[in-house]
């Protein structure tokens, strides 16, 4: 098995996690909704919570889903920025990665000044 073809387990295998944990968190969310509850406080700072952790699950798939993506198109390992390439080593560490590690960081940096 190619180094190609662990990665793209590693995001299958993260796919599919991703999508149970947004069934339990759905769950989970569907649960908190009653409205005849009278710990309303406590139900509103957990559903805030659950929003929150789908909200970073739905945002971690639609990478794991763009880099599969990118796989089968072609554009695997080539920043979506710059077009060079993403390297071999980041992308065992992060199969997703969609920009080199010098793009990475001018987007860290840009987005901390916004």
């Amino acid at each position: 098995m190619s180094w190609l073809d662990e990665v793209e387990q590693q995001l299958i295998a993260k796919k599919q996690e991703l999508n149970e944990r947004l069934e339990r968190i759905t769950e989970n969310h569907r649960r908190l909704v009653d409205a005849n509850s009278k710990e309303r406080a406590q139900q509103t700072e957990n559903y805030e919570v659950v929003d929150s952790l789908g909200n970073e699950a739905r945002e971690e798939l639609a990478e794991v889903t763009d880099a599969l993506d990118r796989m089968s198109s072609g554009g695997f390992g080539v920043c979506v920025d710059c077009g060079r390439d993403v390297g071999k080593q980041r992308l065992m560490a992060q199969p997703y990665a969609g920009r080199c590690i010098e793009c990475a960081n001018l987007q860290e940096v840009g987005g901390a000044q916004e």
